[in-house]
């Protein structure tokens, strides 16, 4: 079930804000804190109520324990930061299986264009002398990419 559709505007509001703030905390620091994860997943259990708790919102549920699941293991890998999990797996709490899909599509392709223009840019920088050598080298703010996709 989508939790967007039918939910009212100042709640939209709140979890966009949210998304905004979780995007620039990620290009800011490459943290994406628990607050602002907390306040989308809270964000998301206020909707679920304001639509009465419906049957369908098992979906809901799966997608989230799903994108958690396969977000540890890529955390496991370094695929991912604990904190674009975090954000990815509350964010796929607003939706069903069939949102889901587009939801996720979205974010990888957004996430290509941000990878590839993150590296082009730093690659420049660094070829002219502006960019620095540091831990996160290799890091991408991939939150970006969840809160466009989103």
């Amino acid at each position: 079930m989508n939790l967007i559709v039918g939910s009212p505007v100042w709640l939209i509001a709140l979890v966009t804000v949210a998304v905004l703030a979780a995007a620039i905390e990620d290009v800011v620091r490459l943290r994406i804190s628990n607050i602002t994860c907390g306040i989308i997943l809270a964000t998301a259990l206020v909707a679920m109520g304001l639509h009465n708790f419906p049957v369908a919102l098992w979906q809901n549920g799966v997608i989230f324990l799903l994108l958690l699941a396969l977000g540890t293991f890529a955390f496991g890998r370094g695929w991912m930061g604990g904190g674009d999990v975090k954000f990815l797996s509350s964010i796929g709490l607003w939706f069903g299986f069939q949102d889901a899909l587009w939801f996720l599509a979205s974010v990888f392709i957004v996430g290509g264009f941000v990878t590839i223009i993150y590296v082009c840019a730093r690659y420049i920088l660094r070829r002219e002398g502006l960019g620095r050598e540091e831990g996160n080298a290799t890091r991408v703010p991939y939150g970006v990419a969840i809160a466009i996709g989103s």
